[in-house]
């Protein structure tokens, strides 16, 4: 196990595969900057700004994931993680308010780096300054 399965394992207490398969299908969706631009497209700003901001994070539904995004592109996380499209729904509504309220310590998601190598980075501060 690498350095970055242990640290994301830390982090979540859950599967790091997945956590890296969820990161690089966001940078395959155009990153999170565009996912979140998706989302005040279709009316979700308080909800991204909630996520930003530090506050507490507002929830969103598998459906209202799947409405934002797009059946073809849930549809292809889902078996890149070997699921059901219901689950991967599930699983994005779950960890990407997550990820971006993680991803953005001063209220915005840098655009200066992939988003693998934001998460590592992130997450080695996070633990071992």
């Amino acid at each position: 196990m690498g350095l970055f399965d242990q640290v994301t394992g830390m982090m979540g207490g859950g599967d790091a595969g997945k956590f890296k398969v969820i990161l690089t299908w966001i940078n395959e969706q155009g990153g999170i900057q565009a996912i979140l631009e998706r989302f005040r497209e279709k009316g979700f700003s308080d909800v991204v700004t909630s996520w930003l901001s530090g506050a507490h994070n507002q929830s969103v539904s598998p459906e209202q994931m799947q409405d934002v995004l797009g059946t073809p592109a849930i549809s292809g996380l889902a078996e890149k993680l070997g699921i059901d499209v219901g689950s991967a729904s599930q699983l994005l509504a779950e960890q990407f308010p997550k990820i971006v309220d993680t991803l953005s310590p001063a209220g915005e998601v840098a655009h200066d780096e992939d988003l693998l190598t934001k998460g590592f980075h992130m997450l080695k501060d996070k633990f071992f300054r």
